[in-house]
C-alpha cells in the first residue's frame, strides 16, 4: 500500500538568467513544501532536535533549487555527514517526478576524521556519477557552495531572501565572479530593479518519495530464517521503515515469507 496522501502541495521554481552578469539565478518560496515535511513526520510517529531540523529543511531547499538549475533528467542525491552535530542527512530528488524527499539518521552514526558531504548524480546519457567533499561548519548554505567549488569547480551562492525563500545563483560561462562573490542578502532582494532578469522556466515541486511497502520489500531479500525468527519472536507484524524518508509501514511475517518464496 503507499503512503497515505498528504497536502501534496506543489511549490513553483523560477529560473532566471540574469544579463550582463551570465549568472542562472533560482528562486522559491519552500514554505508549502516544509509544511508536507513536517505532516510527514507527524504522520509517521518522527521528531527530529530542532539543530537537526533545520539542517535538514535547509538541505531540503537548497536540493529543490539544484534540480531546478540542471536539466530535467538528472536525479541527484546527497548524503551528508555531520559529527557535530552527530547525524547524517539524506536528500533526494528529481525535475521528471516534480519531488523531493530526504530523512536525518541520528542512530549508528559512524565516526570519522571530518564531516563529508556525498553527492550521487545520475541522468540519461553519463549513467551514475559521485563525489566526496570534506567540509567544516554546520552552515548548510555554505557547505552546498564548498561543495560546488570543489567538486564541480564552479561558483555557487545560496541566500535567505526571507525565512523561507531561497535563492541560488550558479556562475555560467564567462559569468562576472567578482559580482557573485561579493553578493550580499541585501543585493539578491533587489535583484529585481538592480540587475535585468530573463525568465527562462517555471518547475514544480512537492515533497513525496512515492515509497510503499512492495519498494521496500527487494532491501530484505537477504534475510535468512534464523533471523527472520529474531525480528518476529514475540510478534506476527513488524515496523519497517523507507530508507528514504522514514515511513513506517506494518510488515507481516505471512507478506514477507511469501514474498521472499517467490522471489
Amino acid at each position: 500500500m503507499k503512503e497515505e496522501a498528504l497536502e501534496d502541495t506543489k511549490i513553483e521554481v523560477r529560473s532566471y538568467f540574469v544579463r550582463d552578469r551570465n549568472a542562472l539565478a533560482t528562486r522559491a518560496d519552500i514554505g508549502p513544501l516544509y509544511v508536507d515535511h513536517y505532516l510527514h513526520l507527524m504522520q509517521h510517529g518522527m521528531r527530529l532536535p530542532p539543530g537537526i531540523d533545520k539542517l535538514l529543511k535547509d538541505a531540503l531547499g537548497a536540493l529543490t533549487l539544484h534540480l531546478a538549475s540542471r536539466p530535467w533528467e538528472e536525479d541527484a542525491a546527497w548524503t551528508v555527514n555531520f559529527q557535530k552535530p552527530c547525524c547524517n542527512l539524506f536528500v533526494t530528488g528529481n525535475s521528471r517526478s516534480e519531488s523531493v524527499t530526504g530523512r536525518a539518521f541520528t542512530e549508528d552514526v559512524k565516526v570519522v576524521n571530518s564531516n563529508r558531504f556525498i553527492a550521487q548524480i545520475r541522468d540519461d546519457h553519463s549513467g551514475m556519477r559521485q563525489s566526496v567533499v570534506a567540509f567544516e561548519g554546520t552552515d548548510f548554505f555554505r557547505i552546498v557552495e564548498h561543495f560546488f567549488a570543489q567538486s564541480e569547480q564552479r561558483l555557487a551562492r545560496l541566500f535567505r531572501y526571507s525565512e523561507e525563500t531561497f535563492v541560488m545563483i550558479t556562475a555560467q560561462p564567462d559569468c562576472d565572479e567578482d559580482w557573485l562573490t561579493e553578493l550580499t542578502d541585501e543585493d539578491v532582494r533587489a535583484l529585481d530593479q538592480s540587475e535585468s532578469l530573463s525568465l527562462l522556466e517555471s518547475r514544480f515541486y512537492r515533497f513525496d518519495c512515492g515509497c510503499d511497502l512492495d519498494r521496500i520489500l527487494p532491501s530484505m531479500a537477504t534475510l535468512t530464517a534464523s533471523l527472520i525468527d529474531e525480528l518476529y519472536e514475540n510478534t506476527d507484524t513488524i515496523p519497517i521503515q523507507c530508507p528514504r524518508c522514514g515511513a513506517r509501514f506494518p510488515l507481516k511475517r505471512e507478506t514477507l515469507e511469501n514474498y521472499l518464496a517467490n522471489h
